[in-house]
């Protein structure tokens, strides 16, 4: 467990980091500048961190600590016998909520602007998606008609080009969240990615 001191000097790093990234792109961020908008030494960040790439993921990594408790919580208060298409309505409320909590950081996600950024972003959903993926189907015995790994990237791509549209067109979130869910629902619901004949086994105790 790092200790309070650790955990300010690296929320810090991330914060301007983040500040930073309004200014300039993040290939052209170095450390040196970091450090001093930081007022931290190269010494300290150092000690933390390999290169600012290694601090990019570290905030990722505090996404996906935060979006996997949010998840769990979600499925435990109103998805309790884990329907396929609930759950994966779950897995998007929680993206997209992260996404609009922390959009100074995601804002700057776009590939024409931060290609590396991007890329990160979206295999981090990617993986997210392919894991939750594959894990119902075993829970639930149910025939997937193609890999996890497809599903996913097919969803995602889809979800992600969808949201981006719906952002051009100036829409709500709530008004996102709602036709992105009706999207998911009607894939989901039509056994064009999951074939039905096989019958969900029972959610463990």
């Amino acid at each position: 467990m790092e200790d309070r001191r650790v955990r300010k000097t690296k929320k810090n790093l991330k914060g301007t980091l983040i500040e930073m990234l309004a200014d300039m792109p993040f290939e052209q961020i170095s450390i040196t500048e970091l450090c001093r908008r930081a007022d931290t030494s190269r010494i300290t960040f150092y000690s933390h961190y390999s290169d600012k790439y290694a601090l990019a993921d570290d905030i990722f990594q505090d996404m996906i600590r935060i979006g996997t408790g949010n998840y769990i919580r979600r499925q435990a208060e109103n998805n309790p016998g884990r329907d396929l298409v609930l759950g994966y309505c779950n897995v998007l409320d929680v993206i997209l909520e992260l996404y609009y909590a922390n959009y100074d950081f995601f804002r700057h996600t776009l590939p024409e602007e931060n290609p590396y950024l991007a890329f990160s972003f979206y295999n981090y959903v990617l993986e997210t998606v392919e894991m939750h993926t594959d894990k119902e189907a075993r829970i639930l015995n149910f025939q997937l008609r193609y890999t996890a790994k497809k599903i996913a990237g097919f969803l995602c791509y889809g979800i992600l080009g969808f949201i981006n549209e719906c952002h051009s067109e100036k829409e709500t979130l709530e008004e996102i969240r709602g036709e992105a869910k009706e999207i998911l629902k009607g894939l989901l619901r039509s056994d064009v990615l999951v074939s039905r004949e096989t019958s969900p086994a029972p959610p463990p105790a």
